[in-house]
């Protein structure tokens, strides 16, 4: 079949108001035109080449690197293909539902919900994710992140519907629960203690639903009271950051104080032990020498009683000094006079 492009031009500049410029040719004319050929082998050869085009292109599938092709037949689930070329039965039989297994996150706070997650409000709910009441009845700020992945992609087709909402409705029950068992301080003060344990509930809360979920992480951002209760919250720290400074003073004086008071108090107690066993070990000496010179005077009292005599003047008399004792007879006394060189009692 030739083409009679000129006629057909001059029939659209015909078409064409003021009969100037060209325009392409009309669907209407292009169809009459394919109405008039002959094909070789007929309408059959057409029809052919049509079932072909349509098997091949419904059969032949690729997965990309970061996906998973889930694949149904006659509705029911057969298998779960990795990346790379694939095939399958035609459409009518086979079914493929590429499935993404690349980390992806959900904002609490940080962000617009997904469009979906509105239904669950009305339009007049126009609170915030991130407004918590924390244990201690104070209302946090408290954004975060969950970052998660397709572990199972069966399940995450076809035990629970719509998962990414459900995802987010456990992600606040989750945090809420887990900032609600701590005051206001805590929250903002120990983010990553928090974090840890809003992951491991709200993976406990996947895993029980079989959502196919798996979540990498739960990350909060910066933490702290409403803009309207800003200045009064500072204020309120700053109290009770003089408050512990006192008791803190308090304390460091209590310390030096008091532990010093008990050492003097103990040395005391200590000092007038020693001193009382002293004087008991003493008088238990005494008492006990003198029963053992009472045995021996018993046994022999002019003997001991001279002893006695003798060891006490012997202990007394080195501390008298020198005694010159003269006759009341004598009328000289010069002879006297060196008596201490003559019986060497002088140095």
């Amino acid at each position: 079949m030739n083409w009679d492009w000129e006629k057909l031009q001059q029939k659209q500049k015909d078409r064409s108001p003021g009969g100037g410029g060209m325009k392409p040719p009309q669907m209407d004319e292009i169809v009459e035109k394919i109405k008039g050929y002959k094909f070789p082998g007929g309408w059959l050869l057409l029809v052919l080449a049509g079932i072909v085009l349509f098997f091949g292109t419904s059969m032949i599938y690729t997965v990309d690197t970061f996906e998973v092709g889930v694949v149904q037949r006659f509705g029911k689930y057969v298998r779960t293909e990795t990346s790379g070329l694939k095939f399958k039965y035609p459409a009518f039989i086979e079914k493929v539902t590429k499935v993404s297994t690349r980390v992806e996150k959900e904002n609490f706070g940080l962000g617009e919900a997904p469009s979906g997650y509105a239904k669950l409000r009305s339009p007049e709910e126009t609170f915030d994710d991130s407004l918590i009441l924390t244990g201690d009845l104070n209302v946090g700020l408290v954004p975060w992140i969950v970052q998660y992945k397709i572990r199972d992609p069966y399940k995450y087709m076809f035990k629970v519907e719509d998962v990414p909402l459900f995802l987010r409705d456990m992600s606040e029950s989750s945090m809420r629960l887990i900032v609600g068992d701590r005051s206001i301080n805590e929250v903002i003060n120990n983010r990553p203690e928090i974090a840890i344990a809003a992951k491991e509930a709200l993976q406990k809360e996947m895993d029980e639903a079989e959502t196919g979920i798996e979540i990498v992480t739960v990350e909060l951002g910066d933490t702290n009271v409403p803009g309207p209760v800003q200045e009064s919250f500072n204020e309120v720290n700053q109290a009770v950051q003089e408050k512990e400074k006192l008791i803190y003073q308090a304390k460091e004086e209590y310390n030096r104080v008091i532990p010093n008071a008990r050492g003097q108090a103990e040395l005391a107690i200590k000092s007038a032990e020693g001193y009382a066993i002293e004087r008991v070990n003493q008088a238990s000496g005494d008492a006990s020498r003198f029963i053992a010179q009472y045995k021996e005077y018993a046994k022999a009292k002019d003997v001991t009683r001279r002893r006695l005599y003798l060891e006490m003047v012997e202990r007394v008399f080195p501390g008298l000094g020198e005694i010159y004792i003269i006759d009341s007879k004598q009328t000289n006394v010069l002879p006297l006079l060196n008596i201490g060189e003559k019986w060497g009692l002088t140095k």
